[in-house]
């Protein structure tokens, strides 16, 4: 590891920043720079105290504040570690394409081939219920729909969570509602179905996670998670599915293509 000095500098006695958070803009800012790269240690507890005369308590409060952060995770009797970054670019003008269908692909297959990650679903779900109020409007005051919810993971790692609703006069009876829907996933049965997509609708929204949300994505501290919800639509402008989909925030970078006019 490169001496202290050369890396972080010295605390200002003239400010009136709290010394902790001194300590955490320092070591912040070397991460930002790639001083400590991803997966690397930081200097331990003591190294820190040595370095700047300060007492353990106030390094800890200093790893606190990065800890809530998203920026760095500790592991117990190891130390304290700087997070990966997002290692998924989610290209949103391209995840949905109809070749990927077409080659028995679903779009977490894509992104996971993207990455050279193994990908994996578990949680499995499959269920015919009452639509809430949000849902039933956003596919045309439907009353019931079959449900789909899932976890996503990659290389064993918690990603993100969904659950699809579809209409039943369009899913039941078919294959979308077996546990397996086949190659290319539930947009390519709804396609063989011929109900052929025109376009999809996303709102997006980033939040902290529930409780219950941090221990399916085994979210670290501070870590904050991604809300979309995504609508497709067929030829016909019909909603043929809504897709409410919650994701790691530190797993995902949402990539985007703007129309210029």
């Amino acid at each position: 590891m490169t001496s202290l000095p050369s890396v972080l500098g010295a605390l200002d006695p003239t400010s009136d920043r709290a010394v902790f958070r001194q300590i955490a803009d320092q070591l912040r800012e070397a991460i930002d720079r790639g001083r400590f790269r991803e997966g690397e240690k930081l200097p331990s507890e003591a190294e820190l105290v040595e370095h700047y005369g300060v007492s353990r308590m106030t390094v800890r409060n200093s790893f606190s504040v990065l800890q809530g952060e998203g920026l760095v995770h500790a592991e117990h009797g190891k130390g304290v570690f700087v997070r990966p970054r997002p290692p998924v670019r989610r290209l949103a003008s391209d995840r949905f394409a109809r070749r990927h269908r077409e080659q028995g692909k679903s779009a977490f297959i894509v992104e996971a081939d993207a990455v050279g990650s193994h990908p994996k679903v578990d949680g499995l779900e499959v269920k015919e219920e009452k639509a809430s109020q949000d849902i039933s409007a956003r596919l045309g005051s439907v009353r019931r729909v079959l449900a789909r919810r899932r976890r996503y993971l990659l290389d064993g790692r918690p990603v993100e969570f969904a659950t699809s609703y579809l209409p039943l006069d369009i899913a039941r009876g078919t294959q979308i509602a077996e546990p397996n829907p086949g190659p290319g996933g539930i947009y390519a049965r709804l396609e063989e179905l011929g109900y052929h997509l025109d376009h999809f609708e996303e709102e997006i929204r980033a939040r902290m996670p529930s409780p219950a949300e941090v221990k399916t994505l085994q979210l670290a501290s501070g870590v904050p998670v991604i809300h979309l919800i995504r609508t497709a639509y067929d030829t016909e402008k019909r909603a043929v599915e809504v897709c409410d989909t919650v994701m790691a925030a530190d797993a995902y970078v949402l990539s985007y293509q703007l129309p210029a006019t």
